[in-house]
C-alpha cells in the first residue's frame, strides 16, 4: 500500500467529518457573500480547527478569493486546500546530529506515548541508528514494563530503576550508558500527571538540566504526544505542557480512530508547534513522518 493511500484510509473519519461539510458549503451557494464566509467558518470551527483558527482561515480565503476574482466552487476549494497546507509546514525532520542526542517524550498517560516511543525508536533503527531506552516514568509500575516490551520488540537496550526512583537518576544512568556503548539516540518516556503539575514541572526541569548539563552540546528534540481522538483537549494539553518546557515537536496519534484530524490545524496555527508523527494504525510501521501537502491532499481527496 501506498504512503498517501496508507495516510488516506487512516483519515478516512478526519476526511469525512472535514471535507464533506466543506463541500456542503461550498456548493450551496451561487454567490461568496458574508453568508458564505459565516457557514465555512461554522464548518471549519465545527471539524475540531478551533474557533480562532478558523476564522483565521477565513480572513486568509476572502483575501485570496478577492485577489484571484475567484468564483467556482473547485477554486474556491483549490484555495483553501492551499492555506491549510501553508498553515501547516514545518520542517518534520528529527534534529539528531549529535551522538548521543536526546529525545525527551512528554504526554498524559493513555494517550499512546509508550507505543510511539517503541515506533519512534523502530524507524530510526531502520535508518541504522542505535536506540536506548531511558525508563524514566517511575510513577507508574506498568510504564517501564510496557518499555521493556518495546526494547525486546525492537532489539535496543533500556535502562530502568524500581517504581518511586528519581526520574532524573534514570536519565542520569541512561546517558552515561550512552556515552560508553556509542549509542547514537537515547528516548526517554518520562510520567504524565498533569492533574499535578507542579511534581510534574519540578520533576521534567530536572530531566532537562541533567541532559544539559552532562550533554552540553547535544541535538534535543522535546516530543509531545497527543490523542487525536480528544480534539480541543489536546491544545489545553499542549498548552499546559508547553509552560513547562519547550517543546519541539507533535506526535499525534490515534487518527485512524477519530474524525478529530482538524486538531492538527489549531496546534500549528494556535502554539506553534510542528507536528512531527502521526499515527495512523496498531501496527508497527504506522507512525508516519508529518507531511503537510499529503495530509491536506488526503483530506480532501473524494477518490476521483
Amino acid at each position: 500500500m501506498s504512503f498517501f493511500q496508507k495516510i488516506k484510509d487512516g483519515l478516512s473519519k478526519t476526511r469525512h467529518n472535514i471535507s464533506s461539510k466543506i463541500e456542503t458549503v461550498v456548493n450551496s451557494f451561487t454567490k461568496i457573500d458574508e453568508e458564505f464566509f459565516e457557514e465555512l467558518e461554522e464548518m471549519l470551527i465545527l471539524s475540531d480547527i478551533g474557533v480562532e483558527t478558523s476564522g483565521e482561515v477565513c480572513d486568509k480565503l476572502r483575501a485570496e478569493i478577492k485577489k484571484r476574482g475567484l468564483k467556482e466552487p473547485a477554486d474556491i476549494k483549490s484555495a483553501l486546500k492551499e492555506i491549510l497546507i501553508e498553515i501547516l509546514e514545518c520542517n518534520s525532520e528529527l534534529n539528531l546530529n549529535s551522538k548521543p542526542s536526546v529525545i525527551l517524550v512528554l504526554g498524559v498517560n493513555g494517550v499512546g506515548k509508550t507505543t510511539s516511543i517503541g515506533k519512534i525508536a523502530n524507524e530510526l533503527k531502520k535508518s541504522g541508528k542505535s536506540v536506548l531506552f531511558a525508563a524514566a516514568d517511575t510513577f507508574r509500575a506498568a510504564a517501564s514494563e510496557q518499555l521493556e516490551i518495546w526494547a525486546e520488540r525492537t532489539n535496543c537496550p533500556i535502562v530502568k530503576r524500581p517504581e518511586g526512583s528519581d526520574p532524573a537518576a534514570v536519565v542520569f544512568d541512561a546517558i552515561s550508558s550512552a556515552k560508553a556503548k556509542n549509542i547514537d539516540v537515547v528516548i526517554c518516556d518520562t510520567a504524565g500527571r498533569l492533574h499535578n503539575k507542579k511534581n510534574l514541572m519540578g520533576e521534567l526541569e530536572k530531566i532537562n538540566r541533567i541532559i544539559d548539563r552532562e550533554l552540553p552540546n547535544a541535538s534535543k528534540e522535546i516530543l509531545l504526544v497527543l490523542d487525536a481522538s480528544t480534539g480541543q483537549n489536546g491544545l489545553n494539553q499542549a498548552s499546559e505542557f508547553k509552560k513547562i518546557l519547550n517543546i519541539t515537536g507533535i506526535v499525534l496519534t490515534k487518527l485512524d480512530g477519530t474524525a478529530h484530524g482538524g486538531i492538527v490545524i489549531a496546534i500549528k496555527e494556535k502554539l506553534g508547534i510542528p507536528v512531527k508523527f502521526i499515527g495512523v494504525g496498531e501496527g508497527v510501521d504506522d507512525l508516519k513522518k508529518f507531511e503537510p501537502k499529503e495530509f491536506v491532499e488526503a483530506i480532501f481527496d473524494d477518490g476521483k
